[in-house]
Parts: structure tokens; sequence; C-alpha cells
């Protein structure tokens, strides 16, 4: 594809610069498909992703090549995953679970984390994929709400599995893969190691229909607990049209997600929708910090052409000096970011060195990319491009902050105005089903307009131009995206006043020039305790040691009073709306 850019000379925040290919027709494309076409009847995403590709004649092609940070390396072919997962089946079958019991993944990317995944879809169960980084009381909350009866995890990890186990009430098996030299340590542990050697690698999959549940991605909300959005199993091909005109994928490719498969971009888009599809991924277990020169080495080693990643990690792939004149990178033709807004900067600097046009989208655990940029699409640097084939989207009018106890009706804004993205529920076949035993939450995010028209709430403030692209602005609510993280400002805020310094917290996200957006505290303290240095940090490492790691707040602000509605209720819009004045992302 032939491609150029204009406007390259406008610098100021406000300025648009396009990318722009030969010709394209939006129309033509959005109309070129239908997203519920693409869906049988009867559907097994296991099955689907392993036997039925086998069936294709790719039994001998790479499923997956994975390494670790140590040199460690493994490649599965899809025979060798169909047999691996038909025998974690077994396993799971002979501990008597089967249809609708629910499995919980605790590890880093590993194949295993596939082959438990696809296995308990196989036998008609539910997995939940989990990060590294929760604590006993995030686990602890998942496995009593989902009623967990299964856990995999690795020796590394399976102490916060151990620490919770008495008041785990439905957690009936914990399976440790050996992994580092370690081994199962624990009586009550089961080794998959030994489990799998004597499993049979003959297993006939559950006909499970389209709309069974499949897996559950745990997300967080403005307050209290994580909510468990609950997905399907035609979720992997409920989404044909991001495949096709967002990652443009085709099945000799080698795709790449460096994230950690407990999160729900690498879930869906280098396992759910790629395996099916027949296509290679790239799995890499990275011990510490993301390390661009490394991923370097693996684009020329393993000739990735597909990179999905967040604007966080193509900024650290631009600190590598030459590294388009250092390494093979001819196959790699197609940059996906999502997770964060993608700065018009990065683009185009990632354009220039790497010939690579980054494409932009925005979407949610609760319905994943619905608005995005496409290959052959003049592209807005800054926009995240248009809603997709066949998805219906309407900006809604923002509430009024301190209209808290009525639910607005949900009417459309005008065009150039703010409003809250809405997806046609009946346009989308990959919407959740329903938040995990939150009825409630449900109905404040499925909604009808004045209508009686059904449409998802995401709470994502954006702005549509006259030519139909779409601009993110914030939130309407409080989740702070940060680094590619969704982060309740009420899990932040917990921890700090937690500790004997803190009076009030609210938390907030800010600018930042490399990671986007992050953390921002703003803390009233308690008489006898002064602002200062050191207690900034203390602050910070205790957030660190009571909550995920990434929720800590990366700037704290000591303040004497927080901005309140009558109510009493933080007014976090208002602060978030003085860190943003005077940057591209002024709300």
């Amino acid at each position: 594809m032939s491609e150029n850019i204009k406007d390259t000379e406008k610098k100021d925040a406000g300025d648009i610069v396009v990318i722009t290919p030969m010709e394209f027709d939006y129309e033509k494309a959005w109309k070129s498909m239908n997203p519920w076409d693409n869906i049988p009847v009867y559907f097994n995403i296991g099955y689907a992703s392993t036997d039925a590709v086998v069936k294709r004649g790719l039994g001998k092609k790479v499923a997956i090549y994975w390494e670790n940070s140590n040199g460690d390396s493994r490649t599965v072919t899809y025979d060798d995953l169909t047999r691996e997962t038909n025998k974690f089946a077994n396993v799971l079958t002979k501990l008597g679970f089967g249809r609708g019991d629910v499995l919980l993944l605790r590890m880093s990317n590993l194949v295993e984390f596939y082959v438990a995944a696809l296995a308990a879809t196989k036998v008609g169960g539910i997995f939940i994929p989990t990060s590294t980084m929760f604590r006993e009381k995030d686990i602890l909350y998942r496995v009593n709400d989902a009623k967990v009866k299964v856990i995999v995890t690795t020796p590394q990890l399976v102490d916060v599995v151990d620490n919770i186990r008495d008041e785990a009430k439905t957690l009936e098996h914990v399976i440790v893969i050996d992994y580092l030299g370690e081994k199962p340590s624990k009586p009550e542990h089961l080794s998959y190691t030994k489990l799998m050697a004597e499993a049979s690698d003959e297993f006939e999959s559950v006909r499970t229909r389209n709309d069974e549940v499949s897996f559950i991605a745990y997300t967080s909300g403005t307050t209290g607990d994580p909510k468990g959005v609950v997905h399907y199993h035609r979720y992997g091909i409920a989404y044909e049209y991001l495949a096709r005109y967002w990652y443009n994928y085709d099945t000799p490719d080698t795709i790449t997600c460096p994230a950690e498969v407990g999160w729900l971009l690498p879930v869906s888009s280098s396992f759910l929708y790629a395996l099916h599809r027949g296509m290679t991924i790239v799995l890499y277990h990275e011990m510490g910090r993301f390390n661009p020169e490394k991923w370097f080495e693996m684009f020329e080693k393993y000739g990735i052409s597909v990179f999905i990643g967040t604007p966080t990690m193509y900024r650290m792939l631009l600190t590598v000096e030459d590294a388009e004149k250092r390494y093979n990178l001819k196959r790699w033709r197609e940059g996906v970011s999502a997770g964060e807004p993608l700065t018009p900067d990065t683009m185009l600097r990632v354009k220039e060195r790497f010939g690579i046009v980054i494409r932009d989208g925005i979407g949610m655990s609760e319905c994943m990319v619905y608005v995005h940029n496409m290959p052959g699409m003049p592209i807005k640097a800054g926009s995240c491009g248009k809603p997709g084939p066949g998805i219906i989207i309407e900006l809604m009018e923002v509430p009024d902050e301190d209209d808290e106890e009525n639910e607005v009706p949900l009417r459309p804004v005008k065009t150039g105005e703010n409003g809250v993205l809405c997806v046609r529920i009946d346009s989308h076949p990959g919407m959740m089903k329903e938040y995990l035993n939150k009825p409630e939450a449900t109905a404040k995010v499925f909604r009808k307009d004045d209508n009686g028209v059904d449409w998802f709430y995401t709470g994502d403030v954006l702005r549509k131009d006259e030519e139909g692209y779409f601009w993110f602005v914030g939130r309407a609510d409080d989740v702070i995206k940060a680094s590619g993280y969704r982060i309740s400002p009420f899990h932040v805020e917990s921890a700090l006043m937690e500790h004997p310094a803190v009076y009030e917290a609210a938390a907030v996200e800010s600018p930042d020039p490399v990671r986007d957006k992050v953390v921002k505290a703003f803390i009233v303290l308690n008489p006898g305790y002064e602002p200062s240095d050191e207690l900034k940090k203390e602050l910070q490492d205790w957030v660190k040691k009571n909550r995920p790691p990434y929720m800590y707040p990366r700037k704290v602000a000591f303040v004497t009073e927080l901005p309140k509605t009558q109510s009493g209720k933080i007014k976090r819009r208002q602060l978030r709306r003085l860190e943003f004045e005077g940057t591209p992302w002024q709300l």
C-alpha cells in the first residue's frame, strides 16, 4: 500500500496529522460484512482452535513459538496443541471438572496457559485469566465470586493460592506446573507433569452452543469489588471484523502481543482471535521490564509480521537506536495499538523509522474494540478511527456529575460535541453476557434510548468530527486508564486510606510524557503529619505492597481539602480536568 504523510509541519496540540493512502471507501467496508454472519449455532472455542485447525491440514504448522528471559524456548505445532489440550481435558474430567465448572489461571506467558484455557472450554467449562501481580485478596475474591473449582499455577506463584485456600469455599484442586527448575512442593499440590503423563491424548470436545459461557475476564469498576465480565464461546469468531479490518490478519502471519496473558488484550488478539485461524503466535515470558532490544531480536528471529501493543510499548521500541538498520524487519507489516490513546508524535515517529502505520482503536473488556482505524483508511493521527464493519455506534449525552441519583436518558449529541460512546447491542455478537452476580451493575450499562433500543453504555467520552472520525476525550465515570491498565480509583484510595497518615485521598489519571497517563493521588493528611518527599515515597511503597504494583500513584499531591458534591462524593472529574488543562487531552 502506498501511503504519504500530510500536514507534518503542524506541531500544536490541536493540529491534525493525516496519513493518507491512495484510496479507500469506508462506507463500502462498513457494509461489507455483518459480524453475525460468521457465527454457527454450535461452536466450541477449544475445539475450533485445535482439532478443527488440524482437520484443515495445518497440523504441522507452528501454533506457538515460546521463549523466556532465561533463554528457554519451545516450539508447539497445532498437532502438539491438540494433543496437549486433549490430555488436559482428560485430566480435568478425571478430577470431576465439567460443564459449567470454573478454572482460574495464575501464571505468566506460558504455553500451559493456552493449554489449560482451551482444555477447560473443550469439557464445557469456563476459564478465568488473572494477572500475576494480583495478591491474596484479588485471587480470593475471584475464586469465591465465580465459584472456582480448579486453579492452575506455577511454583513461583502458588504461595498466594496456598494463603487463601482455607477461605476459598469451592476450590477443590490446585495444579502446579514444573517451571524454572521448581516443582510442586506440598502434598496438596497436584503435579501438572504427572497428570499429563498419565492422560490420553484423545478427547471428544463437548458440543457447546455459541452462546454458552467460555471465560470470565475481571475488570475494575469505579467503586467496590471487581466485576466479572462474562463472555460466550462465540467470542473468538465474533470479532472477525477486527481480524480483517483492524489487525489485518492473514493465516501465514506470525503475530505477537507482549502484554501478560492475564489481561484481555493478549487473550483476545494473540489467542482467541488467532488460533482458530491457524496463525502462528510468538509468546514471550519477560521476567522483568519490557526489553525493546530483545523484541527487535525476536522480530528478526521469528519474522513477526503483526505487532499488537500499547502506545507505551511503541514508545519504548523507539528508544532503540538504529533498530531499523541493525535488525531485519522486512516481515513486519502491521502495527496495532490499544489500551490507551495513541499520541500523534508516536504514530509519526514509528511511521518515519519503520514504515509502519499504527492503527489505533478503542474498546473495553465488556466489548472489545468497536471503533478503530482500518487498513487503507486515511488516518488522522490521534483519532481512534471509525466504527468497525457492521457495528452501530452513537455518542450520548454526558451525565452531570452533580446529578448523582437520577439515571440520565440516553440521548444522542450533535456532531462535534462530547458524548458517551454507546454500542448498539444487537449489532455486536461479541458483547458480554453480563457482570457475574451483579445485576444492578449490568443494568447500568445495558440501557435503552428514548425509542426502546438497547445500548451498551461504555462510559468513554468521545467526540465525532464532520468526517465521522472519533476522538477519545476521557471517562464519564472515574476509571483510570494508565499504561494500558484500567484502574479503579477506589482501590488506590482505599489502600492509601489504610495508612495512618492519610485522612482522605482521591486518585485520578494524569498526563505523562512517557506512559501517556499515570495515576495521581491527591491526599489530605491526618493531624500530626506533614508533607514531605519521604512520606510521598512511603505512601507509594505502601500501595505497591498492598495492591497490585501497577496501581501505585506515580504522582502525589498533598492538599488541605478535596472538592466534593453536595452529598459528599469526591468530584474526581474536577481534579482530572485540572490535571489536563493546557494539554492535548484537555477535557
